[in-house]
C-alpha cells in the first residue's frame, strides 16, 4: 500500500486545490458535526476493525471513539464562537506617538496540513483525531499519513470523513489519506504542504522535524515525540497514604498496557519504611495485572530489550520483573534504583529515558537535595506529577511544584497523568523532546497551530474580510482600540 511520489503529489495538489471551499465557518462547523455523527453511526465497524489491528479491546476503543467524536464536536463549537480568530481593530488616531493608522488583524489558515497518525490511538490521534479535527476547524485541508499498525481502520475512518465532507457540501479532497514509510518523507517535503502534526517516537519525529526545517521554505512542525512523565512523592504524602499512592501508580503505569504517552515512567519516592509500604502496594497492583498484547512485535521487542538493559545496571532491582508473558504478550513490572545513582551523568542515564510499555522506574531518595538534583537532569515532558500531603501542611510541596513546572506542559497534584481531557484549558505538549513546539495537540487552542496572523492597514471597508468590518455582522469576539468589545 506504499504510496508513490506521484500519488503523494496528486493527494497534496488535490487538497490544495480545494482549500478555498473551507473558507465558510458555518460550513466547516457543520462538516465537523456531521463527521462526528457519521463516525458514531459507523462505530461498530470502526471498533471491530481497530480491535483486529491493535488488540486494544472493545471497551478501550469504545471510549476512544466517543472521545474522537467529542473532539470533532468541540472544534465545531470553537469555529462557531470565533475567538480563535483573535480579532484586533485599532482605529486611526493621530494623537498617539507615533500616530496610529487604521489597523485590523485576524488569523488565517496556513494551507494544506500533513498529519502523521499515531500507533497507540488508532482513532483519537490518527485519521479522525485531534490534529485532523483542529486543522479542518482552522480551514486547512488535511493529508493524513496512516500508521502501518492500523491501515484498514485508517481507510474506514477516512471514508467516513470524506462522506461527511460531501454531505456538508464540501469536496471530499478536503481530507485525503496516504500510506507508507517513504510517503511520510515525501509528504513533509512537498512544497504545497504548509504545516505538519506528528505523534510518535523521538527518532521518527526528529527526522521529520529536521526535514521540515531543511526545506527551501521551512514549515511549522508540531510533533509530540516522547515523555518520561516524572512523579515526585513527598515524605509526608507517603506517610499519609503510601498504599493509595502505590495502587494508583500501578493502575496508571499499566493502563493501556503502558502504551499511553502520559504513562508515569519515572517516580521519585522516599527511602525507608513509608517508601517500602508504597512499593508493597505497587507490587500488589502490578502483580494483579494480566499479560497484555503490545501494538506490534517491533514495540514488544524494543520493550523487552529496554527492560533487560535497564535491569542489568548496577544497583537496579526488579521487585516485579517485566518481561515476556507469552509469544505475543508482555507482563508488567517495575524497577527500583537509589536516586543517588542518578544525580550525575553516568551509566544509569538510560533510566531517565522513556521505555514504551508497562514498566516504571522508582528511584528511592534519602534527601531533598537528591530529588532536586535528579529533577535538574530530566528532559522535557508532557506531564509532571506531585504527590503531596492532603492536609495542606506539606512543607516540601511549594518548592517541588516550582521545580516540576519547568519540566512539563501539564503539572498535576495528587492525581495521575493518564487521561487527557479535551477541554479549553488543556495543554498537551511540553519542552523538547515531549514536543517540538510550545503548542498543544489537545484542547481548543490546538487550532492555533494551523493559523497565522495578518493585518490590514487603511483598507476600505468594502475590501475588508467580513470578520474585520466595522459593523461586525457575525457578532465575533474582538478587541477594539485595545479593549474587549
Amino acid at each position: 500500500m506504499e504510496a508513490t511520489a506521484e500519488e503523494i503529489d496528486r493527494a497534496v495538489r488535490a487538497a490544495h486545490a480545494v482549500r478555498e471551499s473551507l473558507a465558510d465557518r458555518t460550513v466547516r462547523a457543520a462538516f465537523l458535526r456531521i463527521a462526528a455523527d457519521l463516525l458514531t453511526e459507523a462505530g461498530e465497524h470502526v471498533i471491530e476493525a481497530a480491535d483486529a489491528e491493535t488488540a486494544l479491546g472493545p471497551a478501550r476503543l469504545t471510549g476512544e471513539l466517543a472521545r474522537t467524536a467529542a473532539q470533532l464536536r468541540a472544534f465545531a463549537e470553537v469555529v462557531d464562537e470565533g475567538a480563535y480568530l483573535d480579532i484586533h481593530i485599532d482605529h486611526a488616531d493621530a494623537t498617539r506617538t507615533p500616530p496610529w493608522p487604521d489597523l485590523r488583524r485576524y488569523k488565517i489558515p496556513l494551507g494544506v496540513v500533513a498529519v502523521y497518525a499515531a500507533s497507540n490511538f488508532p482513532l483519537a490521534f490518527s485519521v479522525p483525531g485531534g490534529d485532523t479535527a483542529s486543522a479542518l476547524a482552522a480551514g486547512c485541508p488535511v493529508v493524513v499519513k496512516a500508521h502501518p499498525d492500523h491501515p484498514a481502520t485508517s481507510e474506514l475512518c477516512a471514508s467516513v470523513l470524506r462522506r461527511a465532507a460531501v454531505k456538508a457540501g464540501l469536496p471530499e479532497d478536503v481530507m485525503t489519506l496516504v500510506h507508507g514509510f517513504d510517503a511520510g518523507v515525501e509528504l513533509i517535503r512537498h512544497p504545497l504542504v504548509a504545516a505538519a502534526g506528528f505523534t510518535g517516537s523521538v527518532r521518527g519525529g526528529r527526522a521529520l522535524f529536521d526535514a521540515a526545517a531543511a526545506r527551501p521554505r521551512p514549515i511549522p512542525f508540531h510533533g509530540e515525540l516522547g515523555s518520561l512523565n516524572p512523579v515526585v512523592v513527598t515524605g509526608a504524602a507517603a506517610a499519609e497514604r503510601a498504599e493509595e499512592i502505590g495502587a494508583g501508580l500501578g493502575g496508571s503505569m499499566t493502563m493501556g498496557a503502558g502504551q499511553f504517552c502520559t504513562k508515569p515512567g519515572f517516580v521519585l519516592a522516599p527511602a525507608g519504611e513509608t517508601g517500602d509500604r508504597l512499593l508493597e502496594s505497587l507490587t500488589a497492583a502490578v502483580s494483579d495485572t494480566e499479560a497484555a498484547v503490545l501494538l506490534d512485535h517491533r514495540m514488544r521487542d524494543a520493550f523487552l530489550a529496554g527492560v533487560r538493559t535497564r535491569a542489568e545496571l548496577p544497583g537496579v532491582q526488579a521487585p516485579v520483573t517485566p518481561g515476556a508473558g507469552g509469544d505475543h504478550t508482555v507482563s508488567a513490572g517495575f524497577l527500583t534504583v537509589p536516586a543517588q545513582l542518578l544525580t550525575a551523568e553516568g551509566p544509569h542515564d538510560e533510566l531517565l529515558e522513556e521505555c514504551f510499555g508497562p514498566v516504571t522506574v522508582v528511584a528511592r531518595y534519602t534527601s531533598h537535595d537528591e530529588v532536586t538534583a535528579v529533577l535538574s537532569r530530566l528532559p522535557g515532558n508532557l506531564t509532571a506529577t506531585l504527590q503531596t500531603a492532603t492536609d495542606g501542611a506539606d512543607a516540601d510541596a511549594p518548592g517541588l511544584l516550582a521545580a516540576l513546572t519547568p519540566l512539563a506542559g501539564r503539572v498535576l497534584v495528587n492525581g495521575w497523568p493518564t487521561g487527557v481531557a479535551v477541554a479549553p484549558a488543556q495543554h498537551h505538549g511540553g519542552p523538547y523532546p515531549a514536543s517540538t513546539s510550545t503548542s498543544t495537540s489537545v484542547g481548543a487552542t490546538a487550532i492555533e497551530r494551523w493559523l497565522r496572523p495578518v493585518s490590514y492597514q487603511t483598507t476600505p471597508e468594502a475590501l475588508l474580510p467580513p470578520e474585520l468590518r466595522e459593523d461586525n455582522p457575525q457578532g465575533l469576539p474582538r478587541r477594539v482600540d485595545g479593549r474587549r468589545a
